[in-house]
C-alpha cells in the first residue's frame, strides 16, 4: 500500500524504545504514530525557543518602538 507520507529511519537506544512502547500502547496507537506526535511537539517546542530568543534579543536593544497588534500584522 502506497503512501504519500515521507520514512525516516533512525537508530534508537532500548530506553528510547521502551519509552515509545510504553506511551503507544497507552494511548492505543501505533509505534509510529506515537513518535510522529513526539517529533511534532519537540518542534513545535524548538520553534517556541527560536522565538523566546528573537523577543528576548529584541527586548534588551535600547531603542523600542512599540506597535499595537494591528500595526504588527500589517
Amino acid at each position: 500500500m502506497a503512501t504519500l507520507k515521507k520514512r525516516i529511519n533512525i537508530s534508537v537506544s532500548d530506553a528510547v524504545e521502551q519509552a515509545v512502547a510504553l506511551l503507544a500502547k497507552r494511548d492505543d496507537v501505533p509505534h509510529a504514530t506515537k513518535v510522529t506526535e513526539l517529533l511534532t511537539l519537540a518542534l513545535e517546542l524548538e520553534e517556541d525557543t527560536y522565538f523566546a530568543s528573537v523577543v528576548k534579543n529584541r527586548l534588551a536593544e535600547k531603542k523600542l518602538h512599540w506597535k499595537t497588534h494591528t500595526e504588527a500584522w500589517l
